[in-house]
């Protein structure tokens, strides 16, 4: 780019920003927000001796000819070369930011005059140049021109809405991706159809679901499973005529990814599901795991998209001492890649085509992150309103980058963080540090693959321990049910996996059982509808308690008077007491006032005042969440809150 030396303003940093250099594949990946989320775009900018500065934010979306703009304003005295702005963005999709800046010559020029004039100094020559940069501007001066006139705030009003950006500075435009609300704030279930009977069946369920008050309903793989190496109940090798094996051995003579398996019904009945699930507020997702069976049509079509060994046979998926003899993984290093690419970006493409938009994806660490750039971004061009859940226990950086490239939510490390030391630690990182600009952390308690030690230990304390922690830290959580609410915790011996697992072999459960908790989830997720505050994680802050054990923690909506704070006592076997040292600024109350906390799970409602309150938690009550009232005034002898 050719160099044009009279720019003098230099825009050292935009934020929010991902990537600070483009990417391998010379891309930058975007920022995330969803529809009606602030976003606060920051610019430190300079220039050379005195002069004043202006500047602006522009955005487009990828459908936009032309560029939207605000207005920058500066940040304040702690940092003077600071700029900041804020944006809503009315639509999903793609967008690009950027920020344009110059040297504001009328502030300038008008900041010196007031100096002359308050030093009673001669200002002829000042208001002839004055004269001329609001005849530039406006295309008349005002008469006369005096002191007074161009002094005037209107004046100043004007000359901002019509400023010369002469040799203005522009930055390198940066990506925003827009999703829907629920790619922030959502709550998943998941439950296998095929043990309730068929898809039809599970529309039967849904009332149930509903009542748990979750909005999204996901789907283990519902596609045909192979014959061939089929695997018996808890992972055995020798399966019997009547067992299902597991839907994740992926394809048969009745189809592969795009096709139903015939126990559960067709897409009529699928499409019966989606449009019943619809009515009660609920969206289906599907577990997209790309893996094939050794009876999947594409080992006889495409048989290039598998590793050979060398005695011929196809490589089998292993996690050792994990063997999956019914899998077979693909091979992301065949000539045929592009073809491969575009035959798994089509499962995304075909089930969005019979209405889904959620998709949980199955280990997508083990394929190329390039691949998942391409696949999302081509789905998201034509399903916008996609949301794609990260199935990625692997290291923290590639967990990471799968957020970068585009996934909407991710799992996290939840599930095996237990203390109350060690969940602020790693909420810190996932909500005050940059990977909060990409990374959506979705938090549960257990998946069908995992059941954690502390659930098998723990009995139902820690069950409800954990759905509070879960669905009050995140804005996103989930549970596998019913094995989570009916506090099911036998596992595998000397193993984090269920015992007679779901994943091969079928269940009855029963929705009714007396120890369920149903009415704690039903009753969180009603919080939760109710209070903004927790559908949103960049306010979570975390409060100081003197028990080791009990974890203090608060959330605000960013747009709203609405605030509450969160107590768990996370030892699940014992009483923690302990005396809190509130934040009471990020609560929005001032120092050493008198504020009322209404218990929103017990009901009860308590005065506390200042900083220092004290706290007791049993383990069969673990948690309280509080709605903070303000006190407001006294009247006639009454106090009341708001």
């Amino acid at each position: 780019m050719e160099i044009d030396g009279r720019r003098r303003v230099v825009v050292v940093a935009v934020r929010p920003v991902v990537d600070v250099e483009p990417s391998l594949t010379n891309t930058r990946h975007a920022v995330k927000r969803t529809i009606g989320e602030r976003l606060r775009v920051e610019a430190d900018l300079l220039v050379d001796g005195h002069d004043r500065l202006a500047a602006v934010v522009q955005f487009r979306h990828a459908d936009d000819q032309g560029w939207s703009e605000v207005r920058m304003a500066p940040a304040g005295p702690h940092w003077p070369d600071r700029w900041i702005a804020e944006l809503r963005l009315p639509k999903i999709g793609r967008w690009e930011y950027r920020v344009e800046a110059w040297v504001d010559r009328f502030a300038t020029w008008r900041h010196g005059l007031a100096r002359k004039v308050d030093a009673k100094q001669d200002v002829t020559v000042e208001l002839q140049l004055g004269e001329r940069l609001v005849t530039a501007a406006l295309g008349r001066s005002p008469q006369p021109f005096d002191a007074a006139a161009a002094l005037d705030d209107g004046l100043a009003r004007a000359m901002t809405e019509h400023p010369q950006r002469t040799h203005a500075t522009l930055s390198a435009p940066l990506p925003l991706l827009v999703e829907r609300p629920r790619a922030r704030a959502s709550a998943w279930y998941e439950l296998f159809p095929r043990s309730f009977g068929t898809l039809r069946d599970v529309i039967g369920v849904l009332p149930y679901v509903a009542e748990l008050g979750f909005d999204i309903l996901y789907l283990p793989p519902i596609h045909p499973i192979g014959r061939a190496f089929r695997k018996g109940p808890n992972n055995s090798l020798t399966a019997g005529p009547n067992d299902p094996g597991s839907p994740w051995a992926i394809g048969g003579p009745e189809g592969g990814h795009d096709a139903i398996h015939p126990a559960l019904g067709t897409l009529d009945d699928f499409a019966a599901l989606v449009a019943a699930a619809a009515q009660h507020g609920i969206e289906i997702a599907l577990d997209i795991a790309f893996q094939a069976s050794p009876d999947h049509p594409w080992v006889t079509q495409h048989p290039d998209w598998f590793v050979r060994r060398p005695d011929g046979s196809i490589q089998y998926a292993e996690n050792p001492p994990k063997k999956y003899q019914d899998v077979y993984p693909f091979d992301f290093e065949t000539a045929d890649w592009k073809a491969l690419w575009d035959a798994l970006t089509g499962v995304f493409l075909v089930w969005a085509e019979r209405g889904v938009r959620a998709f949980r994806v199955d280990n997508p660490h083990t394929k190329p992150i390039a691949f998942w750039e391409y696949a999302l971004a081509r789905v998201r061009a034509k399903y916008p309103d996609a949301i794609f859940l990260s199935e990625a226990f692997t290291r923290p950086l590639l967990l990471h980058e799968l957020a970068r490239v585009g996934f909407s939510q991710s799992y996290t490390y939840f599930t095996w963080r237990t203390t109350a030391a060690e969940l602020r630690a790693y909420c810190e990182q996932l909500t005050q540090t940059p990977v909060v600009e990409y990374v959506r952390p979705n938090f549960w308690p257990n998946t069908p693959d995992i059941l954690p030690e502390h659930l098998q230990l723990g009995g139902r304390n820690v069950f409800a321990q954990r759905a509070i922690l879960a669905a009050t830290l995140t804005a996103n959580w989930g549970i596998y049910g019913p094995a989570y609410e009916l506090c099911v915790a036998a596992p595998v011996p000397g193993k984090e996996e269920y015992a007679d697992s779901e994943k091969y072999q079928l269940h009855r459960w029963d929705l009714a059982a007396p120890h369920s908790l149903r009415a704690l989830i039903a009753h969180l997720n009603r919080v939760r509808r109710e209070h903004p505050a927790l559908q949103h994680d960049r306010t979570l802050r975390f409060h100081r308690s003197d028990n080791d054990a009990i974890l203090c923690y608060s959330k605000r909506d960013p747009d709203g008077d609405d605030v509450v704070l969160c107590v768990v006592n996370t030892d699940p076997f014992h009483v923690r007491a302990g005396w809190l040292e509130l934040d009471l600024a990020t609560l929005g109350l001032a120092p050493d006032t008198t504020f009322q906390v209404h218990d929103l799970l017990g009901g009860g409602r308590y005065l506390w005042h200042g900083a220092r309150n004290y706290i007791e938690l049993p383990p069969e009550a673990p948690g309280h969440i509080f709605a903070i009232r303000r006190r407001s005034h006294r009247e006639e002898g009454f106090e009341y809150y708001l």
